[in-house]
This record gives C-alpha cells, sequence and structure tokens, in this order.
C-alpha cells in the first residue's frame, strides 16, 4: 500500500507514556490487541494534511515548535468516536492546545472538527463493545505534557520530522 496522507501529531511526555501504556497493557491481558498503527508514541493528532503539501506542512512544523513551549493537559475522560472503532482519552480543551492546533492546521476541514484525543484502542466495533468495560475500569484521570511535534506519512508509516517543543525564557 502506498502512502495516502499526512498527520501531525503532538506527542506526550515519558510519565504520560508509561501511564497510558498500563491501560493498554490491562486491555492486551484481556486480549485486545486493537488495530492502531504500532510502535507510535501517544499522542494527540491535530490535523492531517494532502501528501504532497509535504514541504509546506514540514516548515509551519518546525515554525510552531519553534513558538510554543511544552504544555500540561488534563485528561479527564474516555470517549469512543461514531461507528464504534476508537476508544480514546480526552484532555480538557486549554488555549494552549487550541491554539497549537489551530497554528498548525493549514487546511481546516469544517466537515470534520478536530476533537482532541490519544488513542487507547482502535478496532472493529464489536471488539470495542467488549474492551470498552476493561478500558473504563483502568482509567484514571492524570496530568500530561505535550512536549513534541511529530509529522509522518501513512502507511506504511515515515517519520518526517520530530520536534521538541521550546522552553521559553
Amino acid at each position: 500500500m502506498s502512502e495516502q496522507f499526512l498527520t501531525l501529531m503532538a506527542d506526550l511526555d515519558e510519565k504520560s507514556q508509561i501511564h497510558m501504556a498500563k491501560w493498554y497493557e490491562v486491555l492486551q491481558k484481556e486480549g485486545f490487541t486493537g488495530a492502531q498503527t504500532p510502535g507510535l508514541p501517544y499522542h494527540i493528532s491535530l490535523a492531517t494534511y494532502p501528501l504532497e503539501k509535504e514541504n509546506e506542512v514540514k516548515e509551519q512544523v518546525i515554525k510552531a515548535a519553534s513558538e510554543f513551549a511544552p504544555f500540561e493537559l488534563h485528561f479527564s475522560h474516555i470517549g469512543m468516536f461514531a461507528g464504534g472503532k476508537v476508544v480514546f482519552a480526552a484532555p480538557e480543551r486549554t488555549q494552549a492546545l487550541d491554539e497549537l492546533q489551530k497554528a498548525c492546521d493549514l487546511f481546516p476541514n469544517p466537515n470534520y472538527p478536530w476533537t482532541p484525543h490519544a488513542t487507547l484502542i482502535l478496532d472493529e466495533p464489536e471488539t470495542i463493545s467488549r474492551a470498552l468495560p476493561s478500558a473504563v475500569k483502568s482509567f484514571t484521570p492524570f496530568m500530561g505534557t505535550v512536549t513534541r511535534l511529530h509529522l509522518c506519512a501513512f502507511w506504511p508509516t515515515r517519520e518526517i520530522v520530530s520536534i521538541e517543543l521550546k522552553e521559553r525564557r
């Protein structure tokens, strides 16, 4: 399969990675693995782009990373998208998160409004409905930190750029 689109992700800090991995371990122990892309850190997807816009998007990502400092988010709840294929942890929206997303979304689509989320498991609705009680039981709210912007092409996964957000002085 050839690459189809670009996605910009706001990666979460190591403490968040550990916290969220524990949720996923509970799901795995109960036999749920999901179809989410393996090897990606837990993140909030900020925007998707057409492949032919790679250079323009890469420039914008580099610019945005230099203008934003790491910031905290409170992951307070879990949710499910329509269609029942994705269970996610959702942060409370903050000004910093909304501003970062707006700075990076070069081609907003009003038909698909942005929903900040970090995918816990992606699978068919029948599997998700069986996994949901485990996801609910293992979920605990936590504070996480967005530390990096990460641009990839999909599928197969190709990393284009990964840049740490800059501490402001």
